[in-house]
């Protein structure tokens, strides 16, 4: 039975990432291209800020959910004595 193709991209090489630095040049041209790089960086290191404190919650808790909780022993009460009884 024939499966259908799937197109998939494989990792950027040398001329993809020339071709693709020529053409951001063009489109933003050389004055605005450092302060687009700028916002980049910025905008990766929120995002990878974000991962971790994301990563670190589901760490947090797995952690949680893995360690038995401890249960308080409960205080055993004497039956209070009635009226009655005496």
């Amino acid at each position: 039975m024939n499966t259908p193709q799937i197109l998939a991209f494989g990792p950027l090489g040398t001329p993809e990432l020339i071709i693709i630095a020529i053409l951001v040049l063009v489109l933003f041209g050389a004055k605005k291209l450092p302060t687009f790089a700028r916002s980049l960086g910025k905008s990766m290191g929120e995002f990878k800020k974000a991962r971790t404190e994301f990563e670190n919650e589901l760490h947090n808790a797995q952690e949680e959910a893995e360690t038995p909780k401890i249960q308080q022993p409960q205080e055993k009460r004497q039956p209070v004595a009635s009226v009655e009884d005496t």
